[in-house]
């Protein structure tokens, strides 16, 4: 028995030698490929991390960090990529890089006026620029605030301007995609509890790297109807505005009166909004302009003696409490086109020229509902009815 305990004693003795051995060889020896990982799996056994402090030191464990993508849309560029402290910087070369000119111009060319706007979107262009400019250098700032309230009448452009916030900023670097979400009231509030917050969700969802643009924003909030869930809406994008700002940029729009009533009782909502543009209503010249546009763009021309009709026309629906510029114009000249039409085609044998095709004529511009209220506008003042309409759609006096 004793013999045969010996061999295995001595056996056992050199196992424990072999492994105090390897140990203290471990020490000594070059961390191998698996050395990282395996420094990290035992940071993580050691329980989760509570801060940024043993965030860094697990990241420490694993090596240097391979040098990859920016994060977000502004990540902070590295060294190897940084500019040395004498190089210059050419803005020329930086607007042509994001093509600016190319979005200012095509936002001079689709809006009329609105020259204080275009000054604003101006400036925060430049100032986007700029920070490009200096992230180069190293040089970084906050991520500057983005958020945006249109105010004024309806057609005066919010829309469109939205639309090429959307396409600059996403030259600029700032946005991912650079799209426009469309949203209201009907959009985001639920008709039952628990049915809000994932519909407003879709919603963001589908608007993250891009633009989400509220229309008639103010009828989020409905403080009469106690049972209304507009206010989890305005909970929401409160902390979606604050913590996904390098994400999103919300445009809201509205009548100027309203939205200052919806910023009284949600301070919260004016505080994160950063720019704020007042659309004022067009006058007669701009509306015309506007007109010329949109019939250059459909390959129409008014005649001489239309485009007065067409002036007259604009002129009074601007005294209507209805009017709603930009899209009055528009709807106008759609019903143009349908008596142009109606005429054409009424006269089956006569030959039409191309000209013919293109020209609208002071008969197209006036239209029922214009001879019918200026025949009730008459009869109300005791005028008589009768007689022929000016190219404006005024009955001639006699």
């Amino acid at each position: 028995m004793i013999a045969f305990l010996i061999p295995m004693v001595a056996l056992l003795g050199l196992s424990v030698v072999a492994a105090v051995g390897a140990m203290r060889a471990g020490r000594h020896a070059p961390e191998s490929d698996s050395g990282p990982s395996q420094a990290v799996a035992r940071a993580r056994l050691a329980g989760p991390a509570t801060g940024p402090g043993p965030a860094r030191a697990a990241a420490a464990l694993a090596g240097p960090a391979r040098p990859g993508p920016r994060a977000g849309v502004r990540g902070r560029r590295r060294g190897p990529d940084l500019l040395p402290v004498g190089a210059t910087v050419s803005f020329d070369e930086e607007r042509k890089e994001a093509d600016l000119d190319g979005v200012l111009g095509a936002l001079d060319r689709d809006l009329v006026g609105l020259v204080p706007i275009k000054r604003k979107v101006e400036q925060i262009a430049s100032l986007l620029l700029v920070d490009k400019a200096r992230n180069k250098f190293g040089l970084t700032a906050p991520r500057p605030n983005l958020h945006m309230c249109f105010t004024g009448p309806p057609g005066t452009g919010k829309t469109t301007m939205a639309l090429r916030m959307a396409e600059l900023l996403h030259r600029l670097g700032y946005l991912e995609k650079g799209h426009v979400v469309h949203a209201m009231r009907d959009d985001l509030v639920g008709e039952f509890v628990g049915h809000t917050a994932p519909k407003t969700k879709r919603v963001l969802d589908r608007a993250m790297g891009g633009v989400l643009f509220i229309d008639e924003a103010y009828y989020l909030y409905r403080g009469a109807d106690s049972k209304d869930y507009g206010q989890e809406v305005i909970d929401i994008l409160l902390q979606v505005m604050e913590n996904q700002r390098e994400n999103l940029v919300v445009i809201m729009a509205g009548y100027k009166d309203r939205m200052e009533e919806f910023f009284t009782v949600n301070p919260g909502m004016r505080s994160r909004i950063a720019h704020h543009l007042d659309f004022a209503p067009y006058d007669l010249d701009e509306l015309v302009s506007i007109g010329q546009l949109m019939l250059n763009e459909a390959s129409y021309h008014l005649s001489p003696a239309a485009m007065v009709a067409f002036r007259d026309y604009v002129e009074q629906q601007m005294r209507q409490p209805e009017f709603a510029n930009g899209r009055s114009v528009r709807n106008c000249l759609d019903r143009a086109r349908l008596h142009h039409a109606h005429r054409l085609a009424g006269n089956a044998g006569q030959r039409w020229t191309r000209d013919d095709l293109m020209r609208l004529e002071p008969a197209d511009i006036v239209d029922d509902d214009l001879v019918a209220h200026a025949r009730d506008r008459r009869v109300a003042d005791g005028r008589p009815t009768a007689g022929r309409l000016t190219p404006g759609g005024q009955p001639v006096p006699g």
